[in-house]
């Protein structure tokens, strides 16, 4: 199991989706639901939202790193995924599907989607929503790792755009550092910047060439938008803030402080890799804090997903397993900063 996303429904009714692994797949099968009306104390049975089992005409698919989002003032939970055809090794050549559930997580209706951007793509992060010219549009970052079948491929990180959650188009790209090596830019986070009207995404980091070596050091990447997504600056590292292949939720709380939650160590498949869960903080206008815990039980730990119900108080889920075996299960945890 991994990959899990979590969000709100009621006061304290939370949902969680998650991948659960298809045998014989590395990373793809079926994206199940589990809801908890007790604020995490206890959660009922999983649902299935994308089952691979399920036939679609002559064609079966595998699904992959799902997406909640709750729009702000709706009745409705979407779920966003990766769908790939089922016979392929693994999930790098997905395309955007989704579904909707109106009740909480219980029961799930799915959408086909109508798509102006009509290459691969690989989700991970969640949807943020601006407003432009007065109006609603939701952005949410991908990327595409096509370079790994195809040698005139490309590792590119972008953004989607859309203004109803059905119809979604191709909005920018996130250019690559202006200056040195190029970078594999994916799985980032986009959240309110430093300043009014700023976005500002954060990636993580792996060799362009060679995606398996981590940059040098290991850090995570980050770029700027000042128009609302539309184009954004070349990305840069960032010093403070360690990235190994893994990873890691960014976001900026109700009282404007960033949060940064990553896996320490160095990257997979060493030894050590992906244990340990660290944080830091950044107050608007300070520096980043030092590295704090967020979660450490000698076991393996990863992608974290954190939503806040109130100011500095937030939930959080991630997969887990034990000392040697990652992905076994889904922890949830309540976590809170100070101002």
């Amino acid at each position: 199991m991994w990959q899990p996303f979590i969000a709100q429904w009621k006061r304290r009714q939370l949902v969680v989706a998650f991948g659960a692994m298809a045998n014989g797949k590395k990373d793809m099968g079926s994206i199940l639901a589990s809801v908890s009306t007790n604020d995490g104390d206890s959660w009922e049975e999983p649902v299935a939202i994308f089952d691979h089992r399920i036939r679609q005409g002559a064609q079966q698919y595998g699904y992959a790193n799902p997406v909640l989002f709750r729009p702000p003032g709706q009745e409705v939970i979407w779920c966003f995924a990766m769908r790939c055809p089922l016979n392929y090794t693994n999930s790098e050549d997905s395309h955007l599907t989704a579904a909707y559930t109106a009740d909480g997580g219980r029961t799930w209706t799915q959408v086909e989607l109508a798509m102006d951007y009509g290459g691969p793509l690989i989700l991970n992060a969640g949807i943020e929503p601006v407003v432009v010219n007065g109006q609603q549009r939701y952005l949410l970052p991908a990327h595409r790792n096509t370079l790994q079948k195809d040698e005139r491929g490309s590792r590119d990180h972008f953004v989607l755009s859309s203004s109803s959650l059905l119809e979604w188009r191709l909005e920018s790209y996130i250019p690559q550092p202006s200056t040195g090596n190029k970078v594999f830019l994916h799985e980032g986070n986009i959240a309110p910047g430093d300043t009014a009207g700023e976005l500002k995404i954060m990636m993580r980091t792996a060799g362009y060439e060679d995606a398996s070596q981590t940059t040098n050091p290991p850090r995570a990447y980050s770029s700027v938008s000042k128009d609302s997504g539309r184009t954004w600056s070349p990305a840069q590292a960032e010093p403070d803030l360690h990235n190994a292949k893994s990873k890691s939720y960014y976001g900026r709380a109700k009282d404007g402080t960033h949060v940064y939650v990553y896996s320490d160590g160095p990257a997979q498949p060493a030894k050590g890799s992906r244990t340990s869960l660290r944080y830091k903080t950044k107050a608007p206008g300070g520096a980043w804090s030092e590295e704090r815990t967020f979660y450490d039980a000698g076991i393996k730990n990863s992608y974290p997903t954190l939503i806040e119900l109130a100011p500095g108080d937030f939930r959080a889920v991630w997969d887990s397993g034990t000392a040697n075996t990652p992905r076994t299960h889904i922890n949830f945890g309540r976590f809170r900063i100070k101002p």
